[in-house]
């Protein structure tokens, strides 16, 4: 989502510099210790470019981009070699979270310009870091040329993170509808809602395992007075702090939620490997700062097994795997070519 993509900023602001190793790749891309990386291949250059998704064939990927004339994130779709790269949205307001679906003919994403054809204002960091939702993002479903959007979410406040069961049948979402932040299912068509949690706090970017079982997601929950006191009220302001949050599962029907992670550190962006046995996620609990440097890592489904997939000492995230298993695209500050710039990447992927 865009506000994750603020993290990327804040990693940005830091002033740190991409660093070479030996064995790093002609193109300088990998870095020493990721073992699992190989072939890493650079598809977009310049501008910020991040949750880029493979369709079913693994043939195309769609993402969110803003770039040269695009000052606010759109979504565009690329071959999976970055090459015919087109914007599929409307070029208005602000976009984030897209997916293909199955059938190859349709798209989905979230976008703010039912409520207005302009950027909405970015967050106010006197107040401390924060995602914004905005109210006006809503969920739309359109052709893969982009045409005939329509709005299949339709309730008050943020509607966004929508993500498609690999059937094609249901979207997982969070929304606010209910006056706080949870996740929800809908058919593909928008109709049969059903809230899956109901926890005080965020719940949010809800991802499917690959037989549409479970669901993996991030969460906030907040515990003392103080905490709950503070996350009331930056909802009242439309904004979250995502300083905390950590790793969960459930089943597709909401049942049998789990923690896997408790390192207190921002984790996000989790998806399942394709055999369905082990998350892999994005963190900066190896930052004794909290907020420099984001990586990739695994897990088992029970929280053990932890392992760090990337050592690039800017940021690295919103990971997914090909159908096969055999690539994995994700979205990444190294090999920037000036501050800010975060790229699509896409590598072949070592067990």
């Amino acid at each position: 989502m865009r506000t994750a993509l603020a993290v990327i900023m804040i990693c940005l602001a830091a002033g740190l510099t991409l660093l070479a190793f030996p064995g790093d790749d002609a193109k300088g891309l990998s870095y020493e210790g990721e073992k699992h990386l190989a072939n890493i291949r650079q598809l977009t250059h310049g501008g910020e470019n991040a949750e880029a998704y493979w369709s079913v064939d693994d043939k195309q990927l769609i993402f969110q981009s803003a770039h040269g004339d695009v000052k606010c994130d759109q979504i565009f779709v690329m071959n999976a070699d970055g090459s015919d790269m087109h914007m599929v949205s409307t070029g208005k307001g602000r976009t984030t979270c897209s997916y293909i679906f199955p059938d190859g003919k349709h798209i989905l994403y979230a976008s703010t310009h039912g409520g207005s054809p302009d950027c909405p204002p970015p967050p106010d960091f006197s107040k401390g870091y924060r995602w914004m939702l905005y109210p006006d993002y809503d969920i739309y479903l359109a052709d893969i040329d982009g045409k005939n959007p329509r709005n299949i979410s339709n309730a008050p406040g943020y509607d966004a993170e929508a993500t498609i069961s690999r059937d094609g049948k249901k979207i997982a979402f969070t929304s606010e509808r209910n006056g706080d932040l949870d996740i929800y299912t809908m058919d593909a068509d928008g109709e049969n809602v059903k809230r899956l949690t109901d926890e005080t706090g965020y719940d949010g970017g809800p991802f499917w395992s690959y037989d549409g079982d479970w669901i993996v997601y991030r969460a906030y929950h907040p515990k003392s007075p103080d905490e709950v006191k503070e996350y009331q009220g930056l909802m009242k302001e439309h904004a979250i702090k995502p300083m905390s949050l950590e790793i969960w599962v459930m089943k597709a029907d909401g049942s049998e939620k789990r923690q896997l992670t408790k390192y207190g550190a921002a984790s996000f962006a989790p998806y399942f490997f394709p055999d369905g046995k082990k998350i892999i996620f994005s963190s900066n609990m190896a930052d004794a700062k909290g907020m420099g440097n984001f990586d990739l890592y695994s897990i088992n489904l029970d929280g053990s097994g932890l392992e760090r997939i990337t050592t690039n000492p800017t940021f690295d995230g919103f990971p997914m795997f090909s159908s096969d298993g055999k690539r994995i695209v994700f979205a990444s500050n190294r090999n920037a070519a000036k501050p800010h710039e975060t790229n699509v990447f896409v590598a072949d992927w070592r067990d």
